[in-house]
């Protein structure tokens, strides 16, 4: 069922989500569902629980092509709970970043390179990848959001930030959110 996204200023964005403790159940698959649907309806890249109300350590993410990130590399769709960020080296990129709950907004956004990340599947399956590029940028804000944390807080120089009509990032840019 497509849910409501959460927007900048609901308070419940700013907390620390639960860690998931049953595995292969009806209500997880339920909000994995919810989840799914909501992203899709959005043209979403990923989208975390508590972006939709729900406060436990769940993302998803992926696609084949996203209209809205027409030059990024595809990613494969990916439920994440109780993730485990480990970054690999000091190398951090800047790049533009939206979000579904920071509409119409853009900034330019450092993360780190290369991270290695683990967590379980839906069904309680250990995931361990190590990613770069987009993909490691997703997941890093996809679980920015289990702690609270809303891309703006992590703009180093707010010049770099604004509503997207509003900035020259180009069209490819341009048209993306979350």
């Amino acid at each position: 069922m497509i849910k409501d996204i959460l927007r900048m200023g609901d308070p419940r964005l700013l907390d620390v989500a639960e860690p998931v403790q049953h595995f292969n159940t009806p209500d997880l698959d339920a909000l994995i569902t919810d989840l799914i649907d909501t992203m899709k309806a959005a043209n979403g890249a990923g989208l975390a629980a508590p972006q939709i109300g729900v406060p436990l350590r769940v993302v998803i993410f992926g696609f084949t092509h996203n209209p809205r990130y027409p030059d990024a590399e595809a990613v494969p769709f990916t439920v994440l709970c109780n993730p485990v960020l480990t970054p690999l080296g000091d190398d951090m990129e800047e790049g533009w970043e939206g979000c579904l709950s920071v509409p119409g907004l853009r900034g330019l956004v450092p993360r780190h390179a290369r991270l290695r990340y683990t967590g379980f599947d839906a069904q309680g399956n250990a995931i361990d990848r190590t990613v770069s590029g987009f993909h490691a940028r997703v997941v890093q804000h996809e679980c920015d959001h289990l702690d609270g944390v809303l891309y703006p807080r992590r703009i180093r120089d707010l010049t770099q930030f604004g509503f997207v009509d509003a900035l020259s990032l180009g069209p490819a840019v341009a048209a993306q959110d979350d």
